[in-house]
Parts: C-alpha cells; sequence; structure tokens
C-alpha cells in the first residue's frame, strides 16, 4: 500500500516511516526539507510546503491514506505563520484526501488542544475533557482548529482520527532532550511551581504504535473513526522525577531549582513583551503558556484507545531511558 507521511524528516515522522516501510508499506514523505535518513529507508521524498496546495495535491496523488504529521510547533512565532502550517496545511490534505480517493486520513494532534490555564487534568479522556479557551500559544489554538477540521471531514468515504501524543521523547529526538540537556549544563533550567504535578509522557516507539493502531483499524464506522484520543505511556510521574530522570539518561545535571508559578508566570509575560517589541531572535526561554504547562498537573486515560484500536504501550519509561542512556549519541 502507498502511504504519505507529512512531516516525515521530524521526530516522531521518522519513526512513522521506519515503522510503515518495516510493514512493508511504500511510503512517500512530504518535507520541507531533504533527508539522507529517509533515502537509506527507501522513502520517496517530495519537497514542498503544505500551505501549497498544488504540491500537497501533487504529493498525495496515488496515496491510500495519509498520516498527517507535519505541523509548525514551538513555543513562538507569528499567528499567521502557524495558521499556514497547522490550519492551511490540514485543510490541503484534507482536500487532497478527497480529491484523490483516499480513504484513511490519522492526523498527529497534541493534548495541548484541551490546554485551560492551570486547570489539573487526572485520568481524562477526550470525551470529558474539553476544548481549551482563549489560547495563548498560537500553536495550540492552531492545532485545535485543525483537529476539528479533520473530524469533521470524517465520513462515508474517508475515515479520520486524531491522536494527542502527550511529550514524545526517546533515542534520536533532536529537540527537547538536547535542549534541556543544555539548558541544565548551562545552570539556566528551572522547575515551575516546585515540580511535584503529574504528567504524562510518551516514549517515542509508543507515540508511532498508537499511529499504526489506529490505521489498522480506522474505516468508515470503525469506532476510532471521528474521534480524538489521548496517548501516552499511561504512567504518570511528578514533573521533576520525569526531567531528572531524562537529563541522568543523556548525562546532564538533575535540575534542583525551581520557580513559583507567579514568578514564572510573570517573567514569561515579560519575555513575550521583549521578543514582540524588540529585534530578538529565537524563541522567549519562557511564556505563559509553558508556565502553566509546567505547572499543571496532566496525565490522561489510555482506556478509549486499548477499547477502540488496541493500543497498549510495549516500551515502559524504565525501558526508555535504559534504551536512552545507551544511544552514545543522545549523550553531551
Amino acid at each position: 500500500m502507498r502511504l504519505l507521511v507529512t512531516g516525515g524528516g521530524g521526530f516522531l515522522g521518522q519513526a512513522l516511516c521506519r515503522g510503515l516501510v518495516e510493514r512493508g508499506h511504500e511510503v512517500v514523505s512530504f518535507n520541507r526539507g531533504h533527508y539522507p535518513s529517509l533515502d537509506a529507508l527507501g522513502v520517496r521524498q517530495v519537497r514542498g510546503d503544505l500551505a501549497s496546495r498544488g504540491a500537497v495535491l501533487a504529493a498525495a496523488q496515488g496515496c491510500e491514506a495519509i498520516f498527517h504529521n507535519a505541523a509548525k510547533a514551538g513555543a513562538w512565532g507569528s499567528y499567521d505563520s502557524y495558521h499556514r502550517a497547522n490550519v492551511v496545511g490540514t485543510d490541503n490534505v484534507i482536500a487532497a484526501c478527497l480529491v484523490h480517493g483516499v480513504g484513511r486520513l490519522v492526523y498527529t494532534s497534541t493534548p495541548s488542544v484541551t490546554h485551560r490555564a492551570t486547570h489539573p487534568v487526572a485520568g481524562g479522556t477526550a470525551d470529558d475533557v474539553p476544548y481549551g479557551e482563549h489560547l495563548k500559544a498560537p500553536y495550540a489554538a492552531t492545532k485545535l482548529l485543525a483537529e476539528k477540521a479533520v473530524l469533521a471531514a470524517n465520513g462515508g468515504s474517508l475515515a479520520t482520527v486524531a491522536l494527542r501524543p502527550r511529550l514524545i521523547w526517546g533515542v534520536g529526538d533532536q529537540q527537547l532532550l538536547p535542549r534541556l540537556a543544555e539548558r541544565s549544563r548551562a545552570g539556566r533550567l528551572r522547575l515551575v511551581g516546585g515540580g511535584d504535578n503529574l504528567v504524562d509522557t510518551t516514549y517515542i516507539d509508543n507515540a508511532a504504535q498508537a499511529h499504526f493502531d489506529a490505521f489498522e483499524h480506522l474505516a468508515p464506522g470503525a469506532a476510532c473513526a471521528g474521534r480524538a484520543y489521548f496517548i501516552s505511556n499511561g504512567e504518570p510521574k511528578p514533573m521533576r522525577e520525569i526531567v531528572n530522570a531524562l537529563l541522568a539518561a543523556v548525562g546532564a545535571p538533575p535540575v534542583t531549582r525551581s520557580l513559583p508559578f507567579t514568578a514564572a508566570y510573570a517573567i514569561g509575560a515579560a519575555c513575550e513583551a521583549a521578543w514582540t517589541l524588540l529585534p530578538l531572535r529565537g524563541e522567549p526561554p519562557l511564556t505563559r503558556f509553558l508556565a502553566e504547562q509546567l505547572a499543571t498537573t496532566h496525565w490522561y486515560d489510555m482506556g478509549p484507545a486499548r477499547r477502540d484500536f488496541g493500543y497498549v504501550p510495549r516500551v515502559s519509561i524504565a525501558e526508555g531511558l535504559a534504551r536512552l542512556a545507551a544511544a552514545p549519541t543522545m549523550r553531551g
């Protein structure tokens, strides 16, 4: 079966491409850049911009299903840049499905679409945790619109599902873990609110497995069609414990200091103002949205994903940490 993966060059995207190739599928990846690692897997790469409908339509031609994983992530940037990638891009993927008769669309969403300031989530499902309101981060706001569009597109000829993996980590990560380790080694890493809040995380192989499980069960009228699901390891840990375990696995010192939430929120607001008013490059070190995320309990019930498409995490946090520690490329 020929399958299209958008964003196949990213952390989760490469895991999806690798797993689909191993399952015997012909894989096409739609990326902004070119990745030798995908060449090595035998993945055909198509370069283009998600905001270009013509480019997305061309990439999807001849494909029987799409894994829409590409997105503009991060904590900072103009709303328009996020909207073009995440909303317009998703609309283009849906259009490609309809034009080419693609029957299945597996969409990578995020738990951030349900963010509500410091409102904790303890064991919630997508059925009982509502969408967020007045989202401060353009990433979360635009991913919410995109998820709604994907689920609304579900019907008799196109079956769709949205997966919300929580805080993906593991071997091969070139974003989250390197940045955590860099800040830790520089003495610039702080917990927010003490770090006792329970949070879910997802080992990379489990995040990919959830996508494969959903894909294999997805069809018009299937239990998972037209629905969203939280995905994680199902092992909530205190923020302090999981952050320090990740740092230890990559050979970085633990974080021992924390900021009160009110101070972190004020710093985040000040950073946002500075990065808006001044010609500062890169992302601010803290935002209000990030302060809220770091200080709040967020863990989820995997029951619906297990019930509707058989998702069971196969790699425990302990095993994932062992794999991370054994990977020389992950250590500084």
